[in-house]
């Protein structure tokens, strides 16, 4: 299912939450990206029908969200903050999640247990929510979020507070309902986490969209910052004097001690398919290329400059 924004602001008197949003959500994993206060949390509760908009509208496969219950059946959502009757268990919470979607107490008991063993949250489940730690909150949040099989998820912020096991566990259950065909939306401030689950990001600040695409269309928008690529090389004094024959390579920087070097180029596309003749004609051979400009945070940190 697909998720189009149309114009969509948001604001609180004079407070602007979100500003003119405009993008379309395709099945697969997305992640919006922004520093605390980028406006993230709102449009997740806006692209949940949680709030009506000030301006513009939300739809999914061309069907408004705001009060919509019949759409609202088919979206799962895993909030930042706790909001939990604490004297229930997990297992508790989680059916009576499912039960407020329609199903029969047989149906939702099957999809309760199902939820609950893809958490790995089945020893803890009759285990009172009150006494459950940061990460075991989260993972049941996550539980009631795709027990009712939802063809849209939104998660915001699922990893806060697990531990490392609970953090790649969730990472892998995204990816793989992403490949299943779901839309699965991932709010988050942790850069490198989004980056585990998806390269197709929507970077936001201050409410506004600053960029989307996949990773690299959205370096390419970076014209005044030239790419960085690091090569690990044999003959490092040869393909250093070859590269800087073109006005694309601004600067090379290298270390001989590692047999690598550091260039800095203006046009990616062209440095990377010259690359291969240049090593082969000189006799390099190359044992390792990477570009830490292509990591998310860098990217990040450039728009947001």
């Amino acid at each position: 299912m697909s998720i189009a924004v149309e114009n969509l602001s948001k604001w609180y008197g004079q407070v602007i939450g979100v500003n003119n949003l405009n993008f379309t959500i395709q099945p697969g994993v997305t992640g919006f990206l922004g520093p605390n206060g980028a406006g993230k949390t709102t449009l997740l509760r806006l692209l949940t029908g949680q709030l009506k908009p000030s301006k513009g509208k939300v739809t999914i496969d061309g069907n408004n969200i705001w009060n919509n219950h019949r759409v609202m059946q088919k979206v799962g959502y895993c909030p930042e903050t706790d909001a939990f009757w604490n004297y229930l268990t997990g297992r508790e919470f989680v059916h009576e999640m499912v039960r407020m979607h329609g199903f029969s107490e047989r149906e939702a008991s099957e999809k309760t247990d199902q939820a609950l063993s893809t958490v790995n949250m089945e020893e803890a489940q009759n285990k009172r929510i009150g006494g459950y730690s940061k990460g075991m909150r989260q993972r049941i949040k996550m539980a009631q979020a795709i027990a009712h099989d939802p063809e849209i998820l939104f998660l915001d912020e699922p990893l806060n507070g697990m531990d490392p096991l609970g953090r790649r566990a969730t990472i892998d259950l995204v990816k793989r309902y992403g490949q299943e065909g779901k839309s699965v939306v991932v709010s988050s401030h942790i850069l490198h986490e989004v980056e585990a689950m998806t390269d197709t990001i929507i970077l936001i600040n201050h409410g506004r969209l600053l960029a989307e695409g996949n990773i690299y269309e959205i370096r390419r928008l970076i014209d005044t910052h030239p790419l960085q690529v690091t090569i690990r090389c044999d003959h490092v004094n040869v393909l250093t004097s070859k590269l800087l024959e073109y006005d694309d390579v601004l600067s090379v920087q290298f270390d001989r001690e590692k047999n690598q070097l550091t260039v800095e180029t203006k046009r990616p596309d062209d440095f990377h398919l010259r690359l291969p003749d240049i090593a082969l004609k000189n006799g390099v051979q190359i044992h390792s290329l990477w570009s830490p400009d292509e990591n998310l945070e860098a990217v990040f940190d450039y728009l947001i400059r």
